[in-house]
């Protein structure tokens, strides 16, 4: 038996050693080769989107927010909140956390006009997000139905509650304020049905964070003009275009670029308006970048 024992030891001891594979960093760039866009092309496109289109007016409350955050943090010294901005939004008019991570998650598979029916529906049903909680998820469904989805983003609005509730023993996510981006993504992604996209959303618009959220047209764009490879998806976008993107042309170029997918199919060789909205295909100034990629 004692010999069987050391053979059976001795042969393992050959086995060849296996170095543990080695997992990239989360946020690392997957296209590390592929330069573009450069800075200047970012500067570029985001000057020639704002004089076609001017900056977009429904995006125009969370620009003001984001310069009155700068402007106060910069008030306060070391470039940073006190601890009254980190934990409470500015004004009335500014939304909770918690209110633009619900608003975001009934934006999602829709338009915007159904996701904010939706919201207001949401908001207009139920006094407080504890009344939600506690209400039946055939009442949630009723209030959004409106925005599409309604049983899917009943319950993900049900489990984002209960689980901050479990967690943190009051439904209020002003806390992230606090955060660095890092800590504010892995707060999120403890949530059920909170994606990247959704997560860059509240980083941006609600947290006043430079992150650049990828869309279905921003993703179609960024491919058209060769800013990330033919062969890329959307996480790989997100990622690549965090990384080559100016923190200070982020915010703009993103609500931007997202304003131009809705309006110009040109230069994503789309055709024909689904929206029903004025269309800039004539005058697109992204051709250039579009023969540039090529």
């Amino acid at each position: 038996m004692d010999e069987k024992i050391r053979k059976r030891k001795q042969l393992h001891s050959n086995k060849p050693f296996k170095k543990p594979a080695e997992t990239k960093p989360i946020n690392e760039d997957p296209y590390p080769t592929h330069q573009r866009p450069t800075p200047e092309e970012c500067l570029a496109v985001r000057d020639d989107l704002l004089a076609l289109h001017g900056f977009p007016q429904q995006f125009a409350k969370y620009r003001k927010q984001r310069l009155n955050r700068s402007s106060l943090m910069t008030i306060s010294g070391a470039g940073a909140p006190n601890d009254t901005m980190k934990s409470e939004p500015l004004n009335d008019e500014e939304e909770s956390v918690l209110d633009g991570l619900i608003e975001t998650v009934l934006s999602q598979n829709t338009t915007e006009v159904n996701s904010q029916r939706a919201f207001a529906s949401l908001k207009a049903a139920f006094l407080s997000w504890e009344a939600v909680l506690a209400a039946e998820p055939n009442c949630i469904e009723n209030a959004i139905r409106c925005g599409g989805l309604a049983p899917t983003k009943a319950a993900c609005i049900k489990n984002i509650l209960s689980c901050l509730l479990k967690k943190r023993g009051k439904l209020c996510l002003e806390y992230l304020r606090a955060l660095t981006v890092g800590e504010i993504k892995a707060e999120l992604a403890h949530f059920k049905g909170i994606g990247p996209k959704t997560v860059a959303c509240v980083l941006m618009f609600h947290l006043q964070q430079d992150d650049f959220p990828v869309d279905t047209h921003v993703f179609e764009i960024a491919k058209a003009i060769g800013w990330v490879p033919p062969v890329a998806d959307r996480n790989k976008t997100y990622l690549h275009l965090n990384r080559r993107i100016p923190k200070e042309l982020k915010f703009d170029l993103n609500c931007l670029l997202y304003t131009h997918g809705k309006l110009c199919h040109k230069c994503t060789k789309k055709r024909g308006n689904k929206h029903g909205k004025e269309s800039h295909d004539d005058s697109c100034p992204l051709l250039n970048f579009c023969k540039n990629s090529n």
